[in-house]
């Protein structure tokens, strides 16, 4: 009984040696990389955002110069 014993741990070993080392560490180092690519990814949106911002500022920078109005007017057409 004790051989018998022996080769169900030695077995299960086997098996929880395979599950650790097929599953376990190939599904973190996956997840790992795609936390990272995410992450770059993420910077990159956020750097093209900020150029973005960038090339309209100087355009909104350029107060609009204020209408002033001179007593009422009103637009119209002539009517025939």
């Amino acid at each position: 009984m004790n051989i018998f014993r022996l080769a169900a741990e030695l077995f299960l070993i086997y098996l929880l040696y395979k599950f650790i080392f097929d599953f376990i560490i190939p599904v973190y180092e996956s997840s790992k990389k795609i936390k990272k690519q995410f992450g770059e990814m993420q910077e990159k949106m956020q750097n093209n955002m900020n150029q973005y911002q960038n090339q309209q500022k100087p355009a909104q920078s350029q107060p609009a110069k204020p209408v002033q109005k001179e007593g009422d007017y009103i637009d119209f057409e002539e009517v025939k």
